[in-house]
């Protein structure tokens, strides 16, 4: 069994990992990370995979016993939500897992909600974690 894991910098990032790396050894699964980099890249883009993929790799190694895993670095191109999609699909995942912050229902309604999207439209089950 895969499981997928959508990982960002952040205590909602870093939580999900966690989570997804526990439910992965239990399962005797694989972990596959799935960083999406910001769609307002001003640079060099390689230059941010390979920086996402340090910063994956340093939270890898803050989990403890070593895990399976390969990890997945796109742009967002504006869409987060099927950008985390896609790669869960792409990696033949069985499971998301995904970190949340609390947010009011009117700050949902302004800004909408990756988390929600991510929910409602995913092929597979989300584990949503919380820091």
């Amino acid at each position: 069994m895969t499981v997928a894991v959508a990982h960002h910098d952040s205590p909602e990032g870093h939580a999900a990992l966690r989570a997804g790396a526990e439910l992965a050894r239990r399962l005797g699964g694989d972990l596959a990370i799935l960083h999406v980099l910001d769609d307002d890249l001003t640079g060099d883009v390689e230059a941010a995979r390979l920086d996402a993929g340090g910063r994956v790799a340093r939270a890898i190694e803050g989990l403890g016993e070593e895990i399976r895993h390969s990890v997945h670095v796109v742009a967002a191109g504006g869409d987060v939500a099927q950008a985390l999609i896609d790669l869960s699909t792409e990696s033949d995942a069985e499971m998301l897992v995904i970190g949340s912050r609390r947010r009011s229902p009117v700050g949902k309604l302004l800004m909408g909600s990756v988390v929600q999207r991510v929910v409602l439209d995913s092929p597979v089950p989300v584990l949503v974690v919380k820091p």
